[in-house]
């Protein structure tokens, strides 16, 4: 062929291929990252009430037998469930669900306010031990001003309302609060976090929406606010009420970071900022009724995760779920984990469970990266027979996931796991080691049958698991005859790849082995 022609020919031919030939492309690395195995990502978890026995203890004064028993119940069911994370009440309200300096044994534990269990435990060490034990996150939640409630036993004398009346503030029927201006409060509750945060391996710290209580505005707060005045104080009552909250929300996050950097702080304010934001909302003013301006800590980065109380159904127009979340999205500027809070227990009796998991679809589309969601609350989730429950299982949590990394907090994985394999019988016996186990939290065993990865997430204390060479499986139709039987396939493990996950959610590198008649160990 002349040069001519073979210059034409070339050139046809790298045309061709730029308008699509498929056969010469190379991947490049965006496909080559999608190749990689890798597990789900997705925050799922549950918040544990304790006020009022909401959740757990079931009842005050159990023996601490009963209420290991049904803390054991609600981890399990959690596990079971591919949670993988709980959200325990620690402080219902200035009364303490573990052991304290600070505040009285809680009524809703002992049946007495101030009473120790007996037998003695404490029950946030034995809570955080048996979740971590099931690669399950734990955080402990709060309510920073919330000092008594009519339905929490007789107060004792070592409850705050008698020890120091003047922070605590008489409200209806019994209630009792405390006033967030006040220094002596900030300063007892920020004292009371942050000495949970020393003393416990919690994984993060919770806030609810309760900043103010619930109400027509009236807080009795007057004497504080003629201290204010006469020290030239020129904010509005209620721009200074939020202000003294708004400082506390900054002083709280800045106080555990210090602590303990790889705690996250999370916050699920009520589900509106403010009505007419989005303007197609209506409802309850936080910012002018519970005195929190919950869309400036969203934006000041002053918390890890926000979980908006989005309370409602989806085509609830004036309180939209997928219109309120949208919005939140918007505003996350510093691109927080945004894991809405949801309704479930109430969803669960009036639809069978198909509001919350369509719920659930859409946090997943209009988070992608690192969607999550937290359940109000787990007793909704310990009926395995209920149609919501049932429809979790086979749908939206039929795999396990990995908590979404916090990269702002903690972005250096672990070093990859050691790995060896050995033949047993028919399977793979695949067994890790690490030389820091101390940094690694849970572990991800990746397999691969004929080309197609899965994955196991198994727990810090795993070492060891046994997997098939081969299996059968049946083959995928879009419709078949009753009469007609049903094609298996018999599909062999190929690869198998381990790795190891910090507690912020940072994942290794993977150390691979291939499977065949002689087995490759170590590689990576």
């Amino acid at each position: 062929m002349r040069p001519v022609a073979v210059s034409l020919s070339l050139a046809l031919f790298v045309l061709i291929c730029l308008s699509g030939c498929a056969i010469l492309k190379l991947p490049d690395a965006e496909d080559a990252l999608r190749a990689l195995p890798r597990a789900d990502r997705e925050f799922r978890a549950a918040w544990v009430a304790t006020v009022v026995n909401i959740d757990w203890p079931s009842a005050p004064g159990l023996s601490t037998e009963d209420q290991q028993r049904e803390a054991r119940a609600i981890l399990d069911s959690a596990a079971i469930l591919h949670l993988n994370a709980i959200i325990l009440q620690v402080r219902p309200h200035c009364d303490a669900m573990y052991a304290s300096q600070l505040e009285p044994w809680s009524y809703y534990l002992t049946g007495v306010q101030g009473k120790l269990p007996d037998p003695y435990y404490d029950p946030l060490a034995f809570w955080i031990e048996e979740a971590h034990n099931r690669g399950i996150e734990l955080h402990a939640w709060f309510n920073p001003y919330r000092a008594h409630l009519p339905r929490g036993g007789e107060l004792s004398d070592s409850s705050i309302v008698r020890k120091r009346p003047g922070l605590a503030k008489e409200l209806r029927n019994g209630t009792y609060w405390l006033d967030p201006t006040k220094r002596e409060t900030q300063d007892h509750s920020f004292n009371v976090v942050i000495d949970v945060v020393r003393r416990y391996d919690i994984d993060g710290v919770h806030f609810d929406d309760y900043f103010y209580p619930y109400g027509d505005g009236n807080f009795p707060d007057d004497d504080t606010w003629m201290e204010y005045l006469k020290e030239g104080g020129s904010l509005s009552r209620e721009d200074w009420r939020r202000d003294n909250v708004n400082a506390f929300i900054q002083r709280v996050y800045r106080g555990i970071k210090k602590e303990k950097p790889y705690v996250k702080f999370g916050i699920s304010p009520f589900g509106i900022w403010r009505p007419g934001y989005p303007p197609s909302i209506s409802g309850f003013d936080q910012y002018n009724g519970l005195y929190a301006d919950a869309r400036l800590w969203l934006k000041k980065g002053w918390i890890d995760y926000w979980t908006p109380q989005l309370y409602w159904p989806i085509k609830q127009v004036p309180q939209s779920y997928p219109v309120l979340l949208g919005w939140w999205v918007k505003e996350n500027v510093n691109e927080r984990n945004m894991w809405p809070g949801m309704f479930t227990s109430r969803f669960d009796s009036l639809s069978g469970g198909d509001e919350i998991i369509n719920q659930i679809m859409v946090a997943r589309g209009f988070v992608p990266g690192g969607p999550g969601h937290i359940h109000f609350s787990m007793k909704a989730l310990m009926k395995d027979s209920s149609a919501l429950v049932q429809g979790l299982k086979k749908g939206p949590y039929r795999t396990q996931a990995l908590v979404p990394s916090a990269p702002w907090l903690d972005d250096d994985a672990p070093r990859a796991p050691f790995v060896e394999t050995s033949m047993v019988n028919d399977s793979i016996f695949v067994s890790w080691s690490h030389e820091r186990t101390d940094d690694v939290f849970r572990w991800i065993v990746y397999h691969q049958y004929n080309g197609h990865w899965e994955y196991a997430i198994l727990n810090r204390n795993d070492r060891r698991l046994v997997i098939p060479i081969s299996r059968t499986v049946q083959e995928p139709q879009r419709r078949r005859r009753p009469q007609e039987t049903v094609a298996e396939r018999v599909e062999r493990l190929t690869r198998i790849a381990v790795s190891a996950v910090d507690r912020a959610g940072n994942e290794s590198e993977l150390t691979y082995q291939s499977i065949g008649p002689q087995t490759v160990q170590g590689e990576r």
